[in-house]
């Protein structure tokens, strides 16, 4: 399973490179995006995660490949093997207008890296344990609302009649949510770092003059912030118990 999980690694590198660089069926990954204004979608910078993102699984890979400390186990490799696999579906189908069918693709990936998520104890920061997966696992829960929110706007769907800047402060209140519930429950610290990332790249994308699409992601960065140093000392406390 380790070389399969290398070589749909390295496929997913080689097609999203092509994807941002070339293009696939004549656009860009970016320029897709950019096509609609959606108000929860982060500046262009804030996508550079992807590197992060890449450059951690690749070093858990090589780890789980010729380390000698490190437990192998099958089924998180099968389970990596599948979010290759289904982010490059993913962007197949965004390159391909099969928009709707993008969301389900995502949704694969993000359960995927949930059971891999999981499998390891709370509080583990290691290269070959969770790290990796924690950053990846708390982009793609803004990813996939970014994607839904693009989604819908290009269906033109009216959201119950509820204003595009409400959704967009609605999206932002359930992911700060989610930030501050992984903080807590899983005393872990990268995962509401890359939410706050996000949001101060949707306050940039939207600026001053969005109002409260560009206060409430600054409003929200600060709160988990705060949060991130009383999960901390909640840690302490737990560790001493």
């Amino acid at each position: 399973m380790k070389w399969a999980a290398l070589a749909s690694y390295l496929l997913m590198i080689l097609i999203n490179v092509v994807a941002s660089t070339i293009g696939i069926n004549g656009k860009t990954t970016g320029e897709i995006s950019n096509q609609l204004q959606v108000l929860f979608t982060p500046a262009g910078y804030v996508f550079s995660i992807w590197i992060v993102i890449y450059v951690l699984l690749g070093i858990w890979l090589l780890l789980q490949l010729f380390s000698k400390t490190v437990i192998r186990d099958s089924s998180i490799l099968s389970l990596v093997t599948s979010t290759c696999l289904y982010n490059i579906a993913w962007l197949l189908c965004w390159h391909y207008a099969f928009f709707a069918l993008s969301i389900v693709m995502m949704i694969g990936l993000l359960v995927s890296l949930i059971f891999i998520y999981s499998s390891y104890p709370k509080g583990d920061y290691r290269f070959a344990g969770r790290l990796p997966f924690s950053i990846y696992l708390s982009w793609i829960s803004v990813a996939l609302m970014a994607n839904i929110s693009f989604v819908l706007t290009y269906y033109q769907w009216d959201g119950f009649g509820i204003s595009a800047v409400w959704w967009a402060n609605i999206l932002l209140f359930v992911a700060t949510c989610l930030a501050i519930y992984i903080r807590y429950v899983e005393v872990d610290i990268f995962f509401p770092l890359v939410i706050i990332w996000a949001f101060i790249g949707i306050a940039v994308q939207n600026g001053v003059d969005a109002g409260s699409v560009f206060y409430m992601p600054i409003f929200y960065s600060v709160v988990l912030v705060i949060w991130i140093f009383i999960g901390k000392r909640r840690s302490q406390r737990s560790n001493v118990n």
